[in-house]
């Protein structure tokens, strides 16, 4: 079963299942967490970190690209000292220039951009050895984390010193003659992702906490660069779009065979799509303290 989100085909069963298993891995300690409520605790976080993205124009180098900074912020709620949940919003910018690749095929194909991404997202988060917030006995552990995201984003170019949408230009063809011919449509620029990843956490205090997390979003959308299949037709674009669309689709040095005009030729690969990242290091604080959630002091 599919259906369309912003115009873009996402498999949600992909993500419903994701869900599912959540609810398992909950439904699979509730008992355990019923018996041990003096475990629980809620917090509030405030992060900051960075983001990259794999795809056509950074095919395989985690932390490839340019580096910015994100920043965000999470509710997490500890049912146990090893099961938490984090609702999670995160807003962070990847770029990526084929200029800094390897491959010379990348480097005369010239392309690249920026986009922020924005996600909200919901995480079951298990840790390696027993954590509560504030706990002597408990200072660092190690955790896994898995869940389902939404995210918005918009991938833009850089000309003459502006950073251009490159969504609304369609610079493949989408609402062209060329494109409706190929079956293009508009892509979309929201989505469903699937965030997994590890990070740790450690005590600094009764109340508060550092946290550091590492985790991939897989996606099924090809544009977060905007690069996914073949050029588009130069002059149908100059023609149904506009000249700025025919600049930015195809700034290729030295284009195949002398021709002008690359309509037909590969410009991505439509059978891999792109995904994300995010690495971010935050402080959260404790706002529960309750006779139900002490902790253990030492003697």
């Amino acid at each position: 079963m599919r259906f369309q989100l912003n115009k873009y085909p996402i498999p949600f069963q992909w993500a419903f299942h994701a869900f599912l298993c959540s609810l398992f891995v909950l439904g699979t300690f509730n008992e355990g967490i019923s018996q041990r409520r003096f475990d629980q605790s809620k917090e509030l976080g405030l992060a900051i970190g960075t983001g990259y993205y794999l795809g056509d124009i950074n095919p395989g180098k985690h932390l490839g690209g340019k580096l910015h900074v994100g920043f965000g912020g999470y509710y997490r709620h500890n049912f146990s000292g090893r099961i938490s949940m984090r609702v999670n919003l995160f807003k962070g910018q990847v770029e990526a220039w084929d200029r800094d690749s390897k491959d010379d095929w990348q480097i005369n194909r010239n392309l690249h951009f920026r986009n922020e991404i924005s996600e909200l997202s919901t995480v079951i988060e298990v840790n390696y050895l027993e954590h509560r917030m504030g706990n002597p006995g408990d200072r660092f552990t190690a955790f896994l984390f898995t869940g389902i995201g939404f995210y918005n984003h918009m991938p833009k170019a850089l000309i003459e010193g502006q950073w251009i949408a490159l969504q609304p230009l369609g610079t493949e063809g989408q609402g062209t003659s060329w494109g409706e011919s190929r079956g293009l449509e508009s892509y979309g620029t929201s989505g469903v992702s699937i965030p997994f990843g590890f990070g740790f956490k450690a005590n600094i205090g009764p109340f508060a906490a550092l946290c550091f997390d590492w985790g991939i979003r897989k996606t099924w959308t090809d544009y977060l660069d905007d690069v996914s299949g073949s050029y588009a037709d130069a002059l149908v674009l100059q023609q149904e779009r506009s000249e700025l669309t025919m600049i930015l689709a195809d700034q290729t040095i030295a284009p195949e065979g002398g021709e002008s005009n690359q309509a037909g030729l590969q410009r991505g690969d439509p059978g891999r799509a792109d995904n994300y990242a995010f690495l971010s290091l935050s402080i959260s604080f404790r706002i529960s303290k309750k006779p139900t959630t002490c902790w253990v002091q030492p003697s």
